[in-house]
């Protein structure tokens, strides 16, 4: 921990120090707009659309001095993939971990980082944070529907510190589609079992020198377990305005509504063996809404240099009554003599409201320029970032398991009343030389982020902050067309929440932020059309990975400082198809394949577990919880003219530990214990109507309806039962 100091600033002055700032950005940002729309021409020509990209097109894979996988639409729509979940599983490295069944909360670890709220991974919406506090508490409680987005990136390595604040295992980019050139868009339709529909329409065009695009979608599905049901509507209109042939303005807004009957925890070994799919915590109830919106602008200062400004924030409530969040302690106020056993779960026990509100906003400006210098060829990216958060947190007890309110028993009424916020600046500097087929990418990242933590119910205030240097290189060589030697190396970093490094009474606690070496090599290649690879060897080294301190989870889990870790493995994607490798007209055979060796994610150094009353165990040696040793996807399919086609897929997960101890036996909690490994087979067919834009597909997930554990972080957690679904989709 770095920087440390106390602060007593009032908070009004604190806001609007941070108004001003973003005020002054937001002006810097709309001059050159203003000034360009005085001299626009009528029927201008349209700009290079405003984006922020982390990959671009898979033309620039070559480029590219670390892993990387591009996951496009028709992949994403052949698939009919369900969830974010199955998208993310045909990407190496990545385990994408359920929970409630539609993916609404994802839990994606990448090369053996925990999964758990995928708070390793940095989530991101057309290149800016995706998450409600990137820097104050990365928890991915939210997730927008996949079913607006035009395809995934997914980068790894050094290239990923042109992003931040998070370093350590990758970057995953959602890129929503851009207005169409003419007046189109489509209707989708799909119904299924276990109470499924989803509905979206999608409209746009491009209308002189703006383009319109409005996208909105409407989902219900019963989850992996009895009593369970979510609901969600999310809406999107993006906007694009050519300013002038060098300026344009890029405006989304989204907006985002859940209501959910959703619990938060799992099952104890006995309820699990007796009905997996089994939920007692009918009662409790998930709401929550988001309001998001951004300004991207690009001026095109020269042929070759660029600069693209983007402002952005969000909005979001949550309010979430459950009664328990810890298997092994419900009911959680037990301390009340109505409330002596689990007999009163459902009955005269009372319930947590855990009610959150987030507020983040921020400016972003990035410079780029590809330049000659004769010697070699030169492409510079260079960017900087002013991003707050504000977060309210209160806990409102009741006393029954149907109250919205605070009760006034032994447990009842106010619990917690708390600000936290986090203001970062950041920076980052990267340039790629080219000496003919040999590239190198040095960068230098920097972060710097202030916390500040205010209990209302003791009055206690305390204040910290974290500078860190984040540096890189990546290099790559081609020693023929379409085949890429890359390899790389950069400082990982993950800050800490708000709470882990300011104590409820006000004090610093010296958690220290994530810190890491990561290691890369790999090969890629295309070497003839239809067909194309990937394959990396990678190596985390931590000096200090931070994991929770009970490993398992559960309520109340703090996080603690593992200390030295190692992750370190083989990855590999591929596809190939027939269309493209052999020419074939009328159909096309496909395959895709992706696969991961973690042969090492363990402890290392003088570690003791953190499971409760094992303090004294040494797990030096021990592997690393939720952290599968392989994993794989194959998929391959057949389309013909004219015909339906068919698409099959094979998953598979290999067995986790889910503690420190390594332990085989289930615990009586459910949160301790081997999860062994499984796998899960998909099938799906669709159908071009001849002589009509009406598509028609049906799907079965989990074909063989097999079920098994996938997570025991808050108890034992079944996955999705067969989905049997069906659908259309007109295009007009």
């Amino acid at each position: 921990m770095e920087h440390t100091h106390s602060k007593g600033i009032a908070e009004m002055t604190s806001l609007s120090s941070r108004a001003g700032l973003t005020l002054a950005l937001l002006c810097g940002v709309a001059a050159p707009a203003a000034l360009a729309q005085q001299g626009t021409e009528e029927g201008a020509q349209a700009a290079v659309m405003p984006e922020i990209v982390v990959i671009g097109s898979r033309s620039a894979l070559p480029t590219i001095p670390g892993s990387a996988t591009v996951i496009g639409g028709n992949e994403l729509r052949r698939s009919q993939v369900y969830s974010v979940n199955e998208a993310l599983r045909k990407v190496p490295g990545v385990l994408p971990r359920e929970e409630e069944g539609l993916g609404l909360r994802p839990n994606i670890g990448i090369r053996g980082l925990n999964p758990t709220r995928s708070s390793k991974t940095l989530l991101l919406e057309d290149g800016l944070p995706l998450t409600f506090a990137p820097y104050g508490d990365n928890a991915s409680y939210y997730h927008p529907t996949l079913e607006r987005f035009e395809r995934i990136e997914v980068l790894k390595g050094s290239g990923q510190i042109a992003f931040g604040p998070h370093t350590v295992g990758g970057v995953v980019n959602y890129i929503t589609p851009t207005p169409p050139e003419e007046t189109s868009g489509s209707l989708s339709l799909r119904g299924g079992n276990n109470g499924y529909y989803d509905a979206q329409a999608t409209v746009g065009g491009t209308y002189g020198s703006t383009g319109l695009l409005v996208n909105a979608v409407r989902k219900e599905a019963d989850g992996a377990r009895d009593n369970i049901h979510s609901g969600v509507t999310d809406l999107t209109a993006k906007l694009v305005q050519s300013i002038s042939e060098r300026q344009a303005l890029t405006l989304k807004v989204t907006h985002y509504k859940e209501k959910s009957d959703i619990t938060y925890s799992g099952l104890t070994a006995a309820e699990y063996a007796a009905d997996p799919r089994q939920n007692p915590f009918r009662n409790d109830e998930l709401d929550f809404e988001r309001w998001g919106a951004s300004l991207v602008h690009r001026l095109d200062i020269t042929d070759t240099v660029a600069l693209t400004t983007a402002v952005y924030g969000s909005d979001f409530e949550r309010d979430w009554w459950r009664q328990s969040s810890n298997s092994a302690q419900r009911p959680n106020d037990a301390s009340d003599p109505r409330c002596g056993g689990m007999a009163n779960l459902d009955t005269t026990c009372g319930n947590e409201g855990r009610l959150r509100a987030y507020e983040t906003w921020g400016v972003e400006p990035r410079l780029s320029a590809r330049y000659d210098a004769g010697i070699f060829q030169g492409d510079l990216l260079a960017g900087a970032r002013a991003h707050y958060e504000v977060q309210e947190r209160r806990q409102l007890n009741g006393d029954s398991p149907t109250a919205r309110s605070a009760g006034t028993s032994a447990n009842g009424g106010l619990r917690e009343d708390n600000r936290r916020e986090a203001d970062a600046y950041s920076g980052f500097l990267q340039n790629r030389f080219a000496f003919g087929p040999f590239s190198v990418t040095p960068g230098l990242r920097v972060e710097h982020v202030e916390f500040e933590r205010l209990n209302r119910m003791n009055g206690a205030r305390g204040a910290t902050d974290v500078t860190a240097w984040i540096p890189g290189v990546g290099a790559t060589f081609e020693p023929m067309r379409d085949l890429t030697l890359f390899g790389g190396v950069h400082r990982g970093f993950s800050p800490p929440r708000v709470e882990d490094v300011i104590g409820n009474t006000g004090g610093t606690v010296d958690l220290g932020e994530e810190r890491s070496w990561n290691y890369e090599l790999g090969l890629r290649g295309a070497p003839m059309a239809g067909l194309d690879f990937e394959a990396a060897w990678f190596r985390m080294d931590f000096e200090n990975q931070i994991i929770p301190a009970s490993v398992a989870g559960g309520s109340g889990a703090t996080l603690t400082s593992a200390g030295e870790t190692l992750h370190q493995g083989l990855e590999a994607g591929l596809r190939a198809n027939s269309a493209g490798l052999l020419d074939t007209q009328g159909f096309n055979v496909y395959a895709a394949g992706a696969w991961t060796w973690l042969w090492d994610a363990e402890f290392q150094g003088r570690r003791f577990s953190g499971v409760s009353g094992f303090g004294a165990v040494s797990v030096t040696g021990n592997r690393i919880p939720y952290a599968a040793r392989h994993l794989l996807t194959l998929t391959a399919g057949i389309e013909v003219d004219g015909l339906p086609g068919l698409e099959v897929e094979a998953t598979r997960t290999g067995g986790m530990f889910t503690d420190d101890l390594n332990s085989i036996a289930v615990s009586p909690d459910g949160q301790r214990g081997r999860m062994d490994g499984y796998w899960l087979f998909n099938v799906q067919t669709s159908w071009a109507v001849p002589g009509t834009p009406i598509t028609l597909y049906a799907t079965a997930k989990n074909l063989f309806d097999r079920t098994v554990v996938v997570d025991r972080s808050r108890g034992s957690i079944p996955n999705n039962p067969r989905l049997l679904q069906a659908g259309a989709r007109w295009v007009f």
